[in-house]
């Protein structure tokens, strides 16, 4: 398998009212577009840009593009370049090395600025865009199928949504992010703080008490409040799927031929690759929620989870709650509508669902026990398929085990 990827009331405000939901009845688990052979998982969108609104000239050098070596900033010099900017900007006077050093990350900026090629999702405050750091630039994946005509185009309506292969990409204009904490905190405008320590080691012979040993993708924080006043804020993890099939380089390999063959790079997909949501929900994300949600909840706090609209509908059967108050965890689901005159996809709002930690494990599972004796007669028909001398080696074992034997 291929992974593109890495890795409760907070005031005595009223939040703000939940919007009425319907009970999530989805029961898939796979892709519904698996084992089609007239379908398959291409670039929905490459460097931040709608893969098939691109031109040719552009899809053969996206396709063989590489980061160029120590030319980004690395994220201390970045943090330092955006110290000393916001002295400068506050009328703060530099001292000699301070100025030689603001100098050096300037060019090293403009550098990187035009020798990269920029996320238009990942924007810190104060210093701008930053370089793509994803191998192949890939943002998320998309459905194509043949036309009667042969040519390649992307499968119409709900299969044919986008599947948020980058976590960067769910970052766009902190759109998400503003609407869990408005929901959830009644906080249109919080503060985001990116990856703090929740969990922390016990010594052990390889490692210091006190190391982090667990995170929290983001806090996002009511910074609204007097200094005295409680800390309103709540727990933001953001999930993009995995997948799985060959590596991306065999597709650029492939889009890059066709183009000099005399195509336009839209090519449909030699082999097979499709989003791996049992590696993405219960191998990944299932595990996050069921070690962070119970000190939320004692805490009086919650989990906000952003995902895309096809991972959540991968899930199982959930039951939703009529009101933030009565959940552990809120889903928000977010959607992707194209924008002709930018080329590109734009995050949207999309669903907030809420529930119990409970039902979240059970739709990340997506599954159902099969009973008993359903169980049982599986197990018959592997033993049926056992050859007799396998049978009779495996019960003589068994009988040398056998005390006094």
């Amino acid at each position: 398998m291929t992974s593109t990827t890495h890795d409760a009331h907070a005031s005595d405000d009223e939040p703000t009212p939940a919007i009425e939901i319907d009970a999530h009845s989805s029961t898939a688990t796979t892709e519904t577009t698996a084992g089609d052979p007239t379908t398959r998982f291409g670039i929905g969108e490459w460097y931040g840009q709608s893969f098939t609104e691109l031109s040719a000239p552009e899809r053969l050098e996206f396709s063989s593009y590489g980061v160029p070596a120590k030319v980004s900033l690395t994220k201390p010099e970045r943090e330092r370049l955006i110290q000393l900017r916001r002295k400068v900007d506050n009328d703060v006077p530099l001292n000699k090395a301070e100025t030689k050093r603001h100098e050096i990350l300037e060019n090293k900026f403009c550098i990187e600025q035009k020798s990269t090629k920029l996320c238009p999702f990942k924007k810190v405050d104060g210093y701008g865009l930053t370089p793509c750091t994803k191998s192949g630039g890939v943002c998320s994946l998309r459905a194509y199928t043949r036309a009667p005509n042969d040519e390649v185009v992307p499968v119409s309506g709900a299969k044919g949504a986008l599947r948020t292969l980058c976590p960067y990409r769910f970052h766009e204009g902190a759109t998400a992010f503003n609407w869990a904490s408005s929901v959830i905190l009644g906080q249109p405008f919080p503060i985001l703080v990116g990856e703090v320590g929740f969990l922390e080691s016990s010594e052990t012979y390889d490692g210091s008490e006190g190391e982090d040993v667990g995170r929290i993708d983001m806090v996002v924080v009511d910074a609204s409040k007097p200094p005295d006043y409680p800390l309103p804020w709540i727990a933001l993890e953001i999930q993009a799927v995995y997948f799985s099939g060959p590596e991306m380089p065999k597709l650029f390999s492939q889009i890059a031929k066709d183009i000099q063959d005399g195509g336009n790079g839209i090519v449909f997909p030699s082999e097979n690759r499709r989003p791996d949501y049992r590696s993405s929900g219960p191998k990944r994300l299932m595990p996050q929620l069921q070690i962070k949600i119970p000190t939320l909840r004692r805490w009086g706090k919650r989990m906000a989870v952003v995902v895309d609209r096809p991972f959540y509908e991968s899930m199982g059967k959930m039951r939703t709650t009529d009101h933030v108050s009565l959940s552990d965890v809120v889903w928000f689901v977010v959607d992707y509508k194209h924008n002709p005159t930018s080329r590109r996809f734009e995050l949207t709002q999309g669903d907030a669902y809420f529930m119990t930690l409970e039902e979240a494990v059970k739709g990340l599972t997506g599954g159902t026990p099969v009973a008993q004796p359903v169980f049982e007669d599986k197990i018959r028909a592997e033993l049926s398929a056992l050859t007799p001398l396998a049978i009779s080696m495996s019960a003589a074992a068994a009988i040398k085990t056998l005390p006094g034997s």
